[in-house]
């Protein structure tokens, strides 16, 4: 098909006069990762529940296909799932809960085993078959859920914080296999999480939920260098907001007062004169240099004195405190080029414009 295999257009759920997820429209391509991310409550689950037909839409219209599906029943919409806490039948055999989905549409027996057998070695099970739940680590189980939920060849699959119950070690290592997975295969996924480096990591697009609407939606690069709100700015990785009002536009840049201080930064159009902007600028873009007067020629140069200098293996985080805001956090890569700083030293804050953007404040 040429057009996307799925689409919201208006979906919205209230529950009395709690509003859930409030508009939301968005279509997912043909073989597409797309992650929904969001703090704790901010409507990317039950989104997705809705897409399962877990929850019934209080407004709007969700289509696969091309075809509307919600008046259909979850086990009509054919839709693969994977849940946080794998949801596997304890009693069953590997084999057997991977084949669940496919005996209740009644596939021939042979044709079921040469299915298992298929998708447990593209999750890397081989052999695993005749074993329990019980005999299989968190990271295995979450396999054979990803395999009960490919095995029926859906043309979607909705994965709800799949890996929050893993540690960090094989939580990275199941990342990574669930992407090279849909490389590999092109599945079309919608992914829940509410750890930015994973959807960084894994996904194609993200849309960013708060408060029940998408604030923003593009390529995980269009996020981190683009963000177009502060909410999306502040969620998605670490960033130092100024706030400040715009007193010049010029050439795509613009200059922002900002507590006694003027700051140059990237300007799209949407803040106009003396209107209230915070300005954007990500830890890994201040460049920290010795305090003295030859930095002052640089597009943004702000004094300040080292808080605290925090090691981390593969980076330094500096704490700075400066004027116009209480806190900065810079990161250094270890063995890089540049002076190490001590807590205590005065130091200069410097960043390009290009590197910074204002985004407009609510008001």
């Amino acid at each position: 098909m040429t057009g996307p295999i799925l689409e919201l257009r208006q979906i919205a759920k209230a529950y009395g006069s709690v509003v859930a997820v409030d508009g939301v429209s968005v279509s997912l391509a043909t073989g597409e990762f797309l992650s929904f991310l969001g703090p704790s409550g901010s409507g990317k689950t039950t989104t997705l529940a809705m897409i399962a037909g877990l929850v019934q839409p209080s407004g709007g219209e969700i289509l696969l296909a091309g075809k509307p599906i919600n008046p259909l029943p979850p086990y009509r919409r054919n839709i693969g799932v994977v849940f946080q806490n794998y949801a596997l039948f304890p009693h069953m055999t590997v084999a057997k809960n991977i084949a669940f989905p496919l005996e209740m549409r009644r596939i021939g027996a042979a044709e079921i085993a040469a299915r298992v057998d298929r998708v447990l070695s593209l999750v890397g099970l081989a052999n695993y078959g005749p074993r329990f739940p019980h005999q299989l680590s968190g990271g295995q189980q979450q396999r054979v859920a990803l395999a009960r939920a490919m095995v029926f060849e859906p043309p979607l699959l909705l994965m709800d914080e799949p890996l929050g119950a893993l540690d960090k070690k094989l939580r990275e290592q199941m990342q990574l296999e669930i992407k090279h997975l849909h490389q590999r295969l092109g599945m079309s996924i919608i992914y829940v999480t509410h750890d930015q480096e994973e959807a960084l990591t894994m996904s194609d697009r993200i849309a960013v939920f708060n408060n029940g609407r998408i604030e923003q939606i593009g390529t995980p690069t269009d996020l981190y260098d683009r963000p177009a709100t502060r909410f999306v700015a502040s969620f998605i990785g670490e960033t130092n907001l100024f706030q400040g009002t715009v007193v010049e536009i010029e050439g795509g840049y613009c200059r922002i007062e900002a507590g006694g201080l003027l700051l140059r930064a990237r300007h799209d159009g949407r803040a106009g004169l003396r209107q209230p902007v915070s300005l954007a600028v990500r830890p890994e873009r201040v460049r920290l240099m010795s305090a003295n007067a030859a930095n002052t020629h640089a597009d943004n140069c702000l004094a300040g004195k080292v808080v605290e200098l925090i090691y981390l293996g593969r980076f330094r985080k500096y704490v700075v405190r400066a004027r116009a805001t209480e806190l900065t956090v810079v990161q250094q890569i270890v063995g890089g080029e540049g002076a190490v700083f001590e807590a205590g030293h005065a130091v200069d804050l410097v960043w390009d414009a290009k590197d910074a953007v204002a985004l407009p404040d609510p008001i």
